[in-house]
């Protein structure tokens, strides 16, 4: 057996650890208390002792201490003790490592308070943080984050001794940022009375960005300048990354020009987060300029780089530039990764080049790449859309057979698929699967359902499904408009508006869908007074009428012969008053005519016997590119046949020629009608030919 004075001796001389802070009242084995021994006249070992047998000693003899319950030796102020003598950071981690420990009252937080310390003395900050984490989270279990964070804080301030380390508190802020706990990190930092270092001043910078709260991350960074704060290279990369955020890209330009202005290196992270700013605001040549300028600022983009400007040109529709860059990228040897795939599939699937897509879906396993759940939701969507349900359910079941769970997404795309192909029936199998995969049937599900069955006019359907809905949750404006329209479409327009009045009283806000549902109802069922009543209600509730609203507003006004309001309503609410502006640019407020509003217009006019002003509604579309169809061609025709304006009639017939317009029945009847009213019998006999010959006469 291995005398206990030789095993004190091995360990004082060996790895630095003062015995004495462990005594008691007895000695272990018989031997005496190293109290009672003098250490400076022990001679030194002649052997190595194991790290593991010191290890041992000493939780074994603290672990004594402890059981007995000494009142001037208590467990905690022991080993806090016992950490603080040891000479080396890794000795009394393990140390702290292998003795247990409580966590049930503040003195119990004192060895945590050591560690920490002599972890941050020796610069093991990542070491220093993982254990303030632990410690957080195992307070966290029994106090709110501010009291566990508080506990944390006066533990190390109270810590009395050559090894306090002021530096512990930027660990602590540091650690609580990474949490999410920037509150608390922001309270240590008040409570610090001193400006943390760089890194610490980062992370709170950084955490308040990443929680959204911009405002008080531009707060704290102008008390950080007060208080001597020289922003690095970091710091610029966290403030672009917040300007960003907020859409300021003067800002974040200007930042990047004080980085240049103080010889700073701008990082790949400082590019590409500009170049991502410039992307979201669809700046693509700014952004394709800052990414040319890169190399030759010495910086080389990365894979985020070009991730970061491919989805750039695939959120504008500009596949082929997304292409060329995933070229570009390959032949700089740069690997494509699951994101690069992700993007490409995506934009090419809502192109509709499903085709290709696959191909790139294909491509993956060429590169080790395994699709995830967002490649194939892309996938699975695009055959939707397609019409090609057969294969999207394929790939759902490729995506299974590979342990790849669906989500909600995932279900909401397969159920808008069944809908859309008439297959309706066969969404409650799918709605059996999600409730055994415990995926809840979520608002876009229910609506997309409400929307299909309203659209075939089962309406007590859509009812069944309206009630499962608010069983489970409040059904939101979608799902109220979707059932008004239906209702609207069928002519019930008692059901409709008792639908509108329960969700004012549910406090759900009717927005411009539902107001023009219910308009165009009105409209079509002859009550012209309730229609321009709502109407009134939408512009007081200061919503701006789509061109869906404009196009039943103008079209019930015309054809109940109040050509003149449908006219002020048009030029008041659309650019069609602009038509003959040099820009052409819509100004804000105002809607794009289309062929709907123009034709009923146009309609209406002639048959008022305005043929001069429609013919100059007709101008005005074909000047703002607009395609009229045969059946306005039709309306203008008979028009310009009543006001006898034959140059014009020969000139339409022409027009039609130049746009491609193959004249057919509706053309050919307004043509013989109006032949023979002008008295023109060969020609009306032409036209009835031709009739025969389309198998209209």
């Amino acid at each position: 057996m291995v005398c206990l004075k030789t095993i004190g001796d091995a360990l004082q001389q060996q790895f630095g650890f003062d015995s004495r802070s462990c005594e008691r009242e007895k000695g272990v084995d018989g031997q005496k208390p190293f109290s009672s021994v003098d250490m400076s006249k022990l001679s030194a070992p002649k052997y190595k002792l194991n790290t593991n047998i010191k290890l041992l000693y000493i939780s074994r003899t603290i672990s004594f201490s402890y059981s007995s319950s000494s009142k001037s030796a208590p467990f905690p102020s022991d080993l806090t003790n016992t950490i603080l003598s040891c000479k080396t950071p890794n000795l009394a981690l393990q140390l702290f490592n292998s003795v247990p420990k409580r966590l049930d009252t503040p003195e119990n937080l004192q060895p945590y308070s050591a560690i920490i310390h002599v972890l941050a003395n020796a610069k093991l900050y990542i070491k220093a943080r993982c254990l303030i984490k632990d410690t957080i989270q195992t307070l966290q279990k029994t106090s709110k984050p501010h009291r566990a964070c508080a506990s944390i804080f006066n533990a190390l301030s109270r810590l009395q001794t050559s090894r306090f380390s002021p530096k512990v508190f930027g660990v602590l802020i540091i650690a609580l940022s990474e949490m999410g706990l920037v509150d608390e990190g922001l309270w240590v930092y008040r409570k610090m009375g001193e400006l943390p270092a760089i890194q610490a001043c980062n992370a709170l910078l950084d955490g308040f960005v990443k929680m959204g709260g911009y405002s008080s991350m531009w707060e704290l960074y102008a008390d950080m300048v007060s208080r001597g704060l020289s922003p690095s290279v970091v710091t610029y990369g966290i403030l672009i990354d917040s300007s960003c955020e907020q859409g300021d890209m003067v800002k974040a330009r200007q930042l990047f020009g004080e980085i240049l202005e103080k010889r700073m290196e701008p990082t790949v992270v400082i590019y590409t987060t500009l170049i991502r700013g410039l992307c979201g605001e669809g700046r693509m040549l700014e952004a394709e300029s800052m990414f040319r300028e890169m190399p030759e600022a010495g910086i080389i983009p990365n894979l985020y780089t070009y991730n970061t400007l491919m989805g750039g040109y695939c959120k504008m529709a500009n596949v082929q530039k997304a292409l060329d860059l995933y070229q570009e990228m390959l032949a700089r040897g740069m690997l494509p990764n699951v994101v690069t795939f992700g993007i490409l599939i995506d934009v090419l699937c809502k192109m509709g080049e499903l085709q290709v897509a696959r191909n790139y879906f294909v491509c993956m396993v060429k590169f080790n790449v395994v699709p995830n759940l967002r490649v194939y939701n892309c996938l699975i969507d695009g055959y939707c859309e397609e019409g090609n349900l057969s294969i999207a359910l394929d790939m759902y079941s490729e995506m299974e057979k590979f342990g790849i769970l669906p989500d909600a997404f995932t279900y909401a795309i397969l159920i808008k698929g069944y809908c859309v192909t008439g297959r309706v029936e066969e969404v409650d199998g799918l709605l059996q699967k999600m409730n055994e995969a415990g995926v809840p049937v979520n608002s876009v599900m229910y609506n997309t359902l409400i929307d299909r069955y309203c659209k075939e006019g089962s309406v007590e359907k859509a009812l069944e499904v309206h009630s499962q809905m608010t069983e489970k949750g409040v059904p939101n404006v979608i799902t109220f408009s979707n059932l008004i329209d239906g209702y609207c479409k069928i002519g019930k327009m008692e059901a409709a508006m008792g639908l509108y009045n329960e969700m004012v009283i549910k406090g759900v806000e009717p927005d411009v869908v539902t107001y023009t549902a219910l308009i165009d109802g009105y409209f079509k069922d002859g009550n012209m007074k309730s229609a321009l009543k709502l109407y009134k209600e939408m512009i007081e509730a200061r919503l701006k009428p789509n061109a869906v609203t404009l196009s039943c507003l103008i079209d019930g006004l015309c054809k109940d012969g109040r050509i003149s309001y449908a006219i002020r309503i048009f030029l008041e609410n659309t650019s069609g008053a602009l038509a003959r502006s040099e820009t052409l640019q819509i100004s804000s407020g105002y809607c794009s005519p289309n062929n709907i509003m123009y034709s009923a217009l146009i309609q209406g006019l002639c048959k008022n016997g305005q043929i001069f002003k429609a013919s100059k509604f007709f101008s005005d579309m074909r000047f703002i590119g607009l395609k009229p169809d045969v059946l306005t061609y039709a309306i203008i025709t008979r028009g310009f046949f009543g006001a006898k304006h034959m140059v014009n009639v020969m000139m339409l017939q022409a027009d039609m020629l130049k746009m491609g317009i193959i004249s057919n029945g509706t053309i050919y009847q307004a043509l013989d009608k109006g032949y023979r009213e002008i008295g023109d019998l060969r020609s009306a006999i032409q036209c009835s030919e031709d009739l025969l010959k389309l198998g209209l006469g």
